[in-house]
């Protein structure tokens, strides 16, 4: 495991996680006395009164003292300006990190799978390639996603690549999707809590940095409720019957990185990470 964390650390080197329009007041935020944002403020609400759910954010990270913990003294041998180890969530690591071995609903295919994939080889991340981080490992390491919502759809833009679209109008899901890297994905409105429910996955995605699977068959339910100005907690279950015995459910809270914006990702260009990691 501890190999499979430096593998995706020098990954990602290269990419950054740093935003465009550094400083620039985001109109409309709610200001303390010496001007800074006012992250407890109320949530803001849309013009359908529904919470807002808008914004540039970044996933709560587990902090370096735990990550040591839990993955040992040497997960910060390497460090990468904007890419720290205690910029990404414990679960971009893995998934069940917070079940005891024993408890995971893995089924027993699932030890192979990882067993590939351990240390980049015969199977490294695709990031590595340059291809989408899927859902939800996307949100989870060092990079930022931007919400922007509208009454019937809402975009969530993944800084690691690609637009996720959330249909609030109604509809129900296609019969028979295409496969794709990010799902289709419905919401609606459960009082303050919009609930994402996506399928029509291409399972080419891994769920975390060591290489839990997702299938085409896996459903993902995400529930995101905006509790003040800025947080917003997300609670994900995910339930793939092909690769786990039962839905799982990890718990998560994203914080809004006010008076910045996102950058536009082009992993493809200039790309060395390859070449230097013996991969082809």
């Amino acid at each position: 495991m501890r190999r499979a964390v430096l593998l995706v650390l020098l990954t990602l080197v290269g990419q950054t996680a740093s935003a465009q329009w550094v400083r620039y007041p985001t109109p409309g935020s709610p200001r303390m006395p010496d001007g800074r944002p006012d992250l407890t403020a109320r949530t803001p609400r849309a013009s359908n009164g529904k919470p807002d759910l808008s914004g540039v954010w970044h996933v709560q990270p587990t902090s370096l003292e735990e990550m040591k913990r839990l993955f040992g003294n040497d997960v910060d041998t390497i460090q990468v300006p904007g890419m720290e180890t205690d910029t990404v969530s414990k679960y971009a690591i893995n998934i069940f990190q917070d079940f005891k071995p024993e408890d995971a609903p893995v089924r027993p295919e699932v030890a192979e799978v990882l067993k590939r994939r351990g240390d980049g080889r015969p199977e490294a991340l695709p990031l590595t390639y340059c291809l989408p981080g899927g859902v939800p490992l996307s949100t989870m390491l060092s990079e930022v996603s931007k919400i922007v919502q509208t009454p019937g759809l809402t975009l969530i833009m993944l800084e690691l690549g690609g637009t996720r679209q959330i249909y609030t109008d109604g509809r129900k899901h296609m019969a028979d999707p295409s496969p794709s890297w990010l799902g289709y994905s419905v919401g609606k409105w459960e009082g303050d809590t919009l609930v994402v429910d996506t399928l029509g996955f291409n399972g080419k995605s891994w769920l975390d940095i060591i290489g839990h699977p997702q299938s085409e068959s896996a459903r993902v339910v995400e529930r995101y409720r905006r509790r003040d100005f800025g947080h917003m907690d997300v609670e994900i279950t995910i339930d793939d019957p092909k690769w786990y015995t039962k839905p799982f459910t990890v718990k998560v809270t994203h914080l809004l990185q006010p008076d910045t914006d996102i950058l536009e990702y082009f992993c493809n260009e200039n790309e060395r990470d390859r070449r230097h990691m013996g991969l082809k």
